[in-house]
């Protein structure tokens, strides 16, 4: 028929070793027998890109023709790592790339090793934001994320003397392999400017956001692809540029230098995530980029919706945004100020709508990791919403008021302004109050929230709070990470548990099958060869595979006690060197982790672990039995060699302060068992494989809370009581691992010592160390270790983001899937252009 254009692309070995040296040839010009591997990378990236794209446009089709509900995800973090690999899985190509790459004279590990990190998140947060991807793309639900393009992630990690440097991590150089540019999308962002007082022509009030600067967020799409490969949904990330309308008229005045600056000025807005904001101008471009976050995507979902419809009347039933943490709040003010400046809605429907489209997920209780934002600034940078902040505000203490009258102290609480100096603007507030939903990320988190970080808002909307415990991607963090413990869990239970987690439960009987857990045994032997690789390369520590791998991998900081890890160790060494008690067993601890740069006790943690590890390798009596390795520039890749290999997982964050984690959900999928406090998703991960199959210590959140409010916490009390407790801390305060820089970890005595030492290390560390003890004995007796271990990863199926994300579709989103056409499935793509002149430019494409 005329118009009407049918495109496929090959998926045999054949199909792909064409399109390979095709893309060498036009898309580089290298002839396939002088590429390096580089060149074949970038080649097969863009193969692969080509089919994401078919697929892409097909689900795009789909999800029009459906008129489906449509869920967007904004975060500041997408710590997506490498796609090459995780996309031949995905696209079940893996395979027959495999195959073409053999003619080509290499292998598809090293080509897909030659993929640099998309570092674009920090940590547990970006990670989930990845997952949640993964999930909504492998369940066939139209849900799409928003970020913002940094041209510089996470920063690279190197170790110099045991301390940490940072150097700038610039994967922009391979992003086009990634992505496609999105110019025609581009929207204009207005910051700075003033307010002018007006009436409209009804003598209504009509406040003008005039004078201000403009900057273009250029949009750049990521496809995602589900498992299977027949939805892809994409990430789309905004790119800061120079206005056109803006530069001109600074080129018209004559002034050349200006215009220039002002281009570098826009471009930084996206330019590093995560700048550092102990300084004024800091703050204001962290501020900058979480409204131009929010000020792109909302234009674009409002851009999308008004395809369909002429009105805003059937706006939350077709579209849901998700705010993943405090960092994209604006988006309150800012779909008030576009429904009601630019699209005319009247306040009182426009504040229906937004509470019934917004939906905000808490990660924190931490007081420095909620949100506040000085009136001042937001006055000079967003005035206009700063306005609807006020507005928004009166409109919920009237309320307040109404429901209990003369209770300032409650007033003031939950006010979104807090009262100064300097007068701040609470973010959490105004998720809360703008979103219709508030969830947290554990059972335990959720609790707390209602308890302790938000008790005033619970008693007034208890319906708004629900919980949605985290959860991972099974193809990510099993079929990509260990694909050996995939085929050997497929071998015994068959195919398909990777889309329905929870069939990992009929694995049980397998822990009683000695053939089947030598065989377990081996895959996780063979991937502790391969980290002890890595780790020699990369820090030339020689670790010994039959040893037990106790790690504890994740961002450093002081809640999440790797210092009480180095207590830990020093104990152990001291009670060998000192005491003669040797370990029933090697071990080698593994560290990984960044310190964020400005955060100078996490930076002296670091230089620890590597002093101690000096210190222990550098003993004749204790190198045999101990070793300490911190592996640097932790990042996806590094988390996906280091967590298949791990035996111990330690979880030992202080009860109360970790939302949920992920981490731990990785490293029981991938049968290590776990050392942990009873504190985020530990607590549901106990109760899923059996408190006989975790190691538990330390105190409760509850018992914590109880000795705060009584004071009760005095570790001086316990260091004068406990002989080993006060041997270990005084090794601190001497100079034995630090000879050549004297008195360097004096302070952590002192730190250790003080009543309002917040973390309870000394508290928790008794019985972090005795329940240590018990994890070596039960791994010398392997039956029962293989036992323990397979059952963890039988019955974490629980942990899946997929039934996290339905959890999400079902009770906040309301979203359903839009399954594939049979038609789709037959890789049949039908193209139809609105003017059949273009059916040269489809053909072209």
């Amino acid at each position: 028929m005329e118009g009407e254009l049918y495109v496929r692309l090959g998926y045999t070995m054949d199909a792909l070793y064409r399109s390979i040296t095709r893309h060498l040839a036009y898309s580089l010009g290298v002839v396939p027998t002088q590429a390096s591997k580089r060149d074949i990378y970038l080649a097969l990236s863009y193969s692969v890109r080509d089919r994401l794209l078919e697929k892409m446009l097909k689900t795009n089709q789909r999800y029009e023709d459906s008129g489906a509900k449509r869920l967007y995800y904004l975060s500041m973090e997408f710590l997506i790592g490498r796609s090459l690999a995780n996309n031949l899985r995905a696209m079940k190509i893996y395979d027959q790339v495999a195959e073409a790459l053999q003619l080509l004279g290499t292998d598809v590990e090293t080509i897909c090793d030659q993929e640099r990190d998309a570092a674009l998140g920090n940590g547990g947060l970006g990670r989930l934001a990845a997952c949640f991807l993964d999930s909504m793309a492998s369940l066939d639900m139209p849900g799409f994320g928003y970020g913002l393009h940094y041209d510089y992630g996470l920063f690279e990690q190197d170790i110099s003397n045991g301390y940490q440097r940072e150097k700038p991590d610039s994967w922009i150089s391979e992003a086009p392999a990634l992505q496609v540019e999105r110019a025609d999308a581009a929207c204009i962002v207005p910051m700075y400017g003033r307010i002018e007082e007006t009436k409209d022509k009804w003598g209504r009030h009509n406040p003008l956001w005039l004078g201000w600067n403009l900057v273009t967020g250029v949009p750049y799409d990521i496809p995602i692809a589900g498992y299977g490969g027949l939805t892809v949904n994409r990430l789309r990330l905004f790119a800061a540029r120079p206005s056109t309308e803006f530069d001109i008229k600074i080129f018209n005045e004559g002034d050349y230098l200006r215009a220039v600056e002002q281009k570098i000025e826009s471009e930084k807005i996206s330019k590093i995530l995560y700048p550092k904001d102990s300084y004024e101008a800091g703050r204001e471009l962290r501020l900058i980029q979480e409204y131009f976050l929010v000020a792109c995507s909302l234009n674009d979902i409002v851009r999308t919706y008004e395809k369909d419809y002429s009105d805003f009347n059937k706006f939350p039933e077709k579209v849901a945004i998700q705010l993943n943490d405090t960092h994209p709040a604006l988006a309150v003010a800012e779909l008030m100020r576009i429904l009601v400046d630019q699209k005319w809605v009247p306040w009182e429907r426009a504040w229906d709508i937004t509470n019934r489209t917004i939906a905000y997920t808490n990660h924190t209780l931490l007081p420095e990791a909620l949100e506040k934002w000085p009136e001042s600034l937001l006055a000079r940078l967003l005035p206009r919403h700063l306005q609807f902040i006020y507005d928004i505000n009166q409109q919920f203490l009237d309320r307040v008021v109404t429901l209990w009258p003369g209770d300032v102290d409650r007033m003031r609480n939950m006010s979104i302004m807090e009262e100064g100096p300097p007068r701040q603007v609470r973010m959490a507030n105004l998720a809360i109050v703008g979103a219709h939903s508030v969830n947290g990320v554990s059972a335990l988190h959720t609790d707390l929230i209602k308890k302790s970080l938000a008790p005033n808002f619970f008693e007034m909307w208890p319906e708004r709070f629900n919980n949605k415990t985290n959860g991972i991607t099974p193809r990510r963090w099993l079929c990509v990470a260990n694909p050996n413990l995939h085929d050997l869990i497929e071998d015994a239970i068959g195919p398909g548990f990777v889309t329905d987690l929870e069939r990992l439960r009929e694995l049980e009987p397998f822990a009683e099958d000695p053939a089947f857990c030598e065989k377990f045994m081996q895959v996780k032997h063979g991937n502790k060869e391969r980290l002890k690789d890595v780790i020699f390369n990369t820090t030339v520590v020689e670790v010994d595979p039959a040893s037990l791998f106790d790690v504890q991998v994740k961002r450093i900081h002081e809640y999440k006690r790797q210092l009480m890890n180095v207590l830990g160790i020093i104990w152990e060494y001291l009670a060998l060197t000192e005491d003669g008690v040797e370990p029933v067993s090697p071990k080698t601890f593994i560290f990984a982790g960044k310190a964020a740069p400005g955060y100078w006790a996490a930076k002296q943690l670091i230089k620890l672990i590597h002093n101690v590890g000096n210190t222990i390798e550098d003993d004749p009596r204790a190198r045999d039995f101990l070793k300490v390795a911190f592996a640097p520039n932790f990042r996806v890749t590094l988390a996906e060699q280091i967590i298949p290999a791990a035996d111990i997982s330690q979880q030992i964050s202080t009860a109360g302060f970790e939302a949920s984690g992920t981490g731990n959900m990785k490293f029981a999928l991938n049968g290590a068992l776990t050392i942990g406090t009873m504190d985020g998703a530990n607590i549901e991960i106990s109760q899923k494989v059996g408190r006989e199959n975790i190691y538990i210590c330390g105190l409760t959140a509850y018992e914590i809370e109880k000795m705060k409010r009584a004071g009760s916490y005095k570790p001086k009390a316990m260091y004068d009581k406990h002989p080993m407790i006060k041997r270990v801390v005084d090794s601190l305060a001497s100079d034995r691992f630090c000879p050549r820089e004297s008195g360097l970890f004096a302070w952590l005595k002192d730190y250790l010592l003080a009543d309002n030492e917040m973390f309870f290390h000394l508290a928790d560390l008794e019985s972090y160390v005795k329940t240590r003890e018990l994890s070596t004995q039960e791994y010398v007796d392997k039956t029962l270790w293989a036992k323990k271990a397979i059952l963890n990863v039988a019955r974490v199926g629980h942990f899946s983001s997929d039934r996290t994300i339905r959890q999400y579709a079902e009770e906040i989103w309301d979203l359903v899937a839009i399954p594939p056409t049979e038609a789709e499935k037959s890789g049949k793509l039908k193209y139809t252009p609105s003017d059949p002149s273009s059916i040269a430019t489809a053909r072209a494409w």
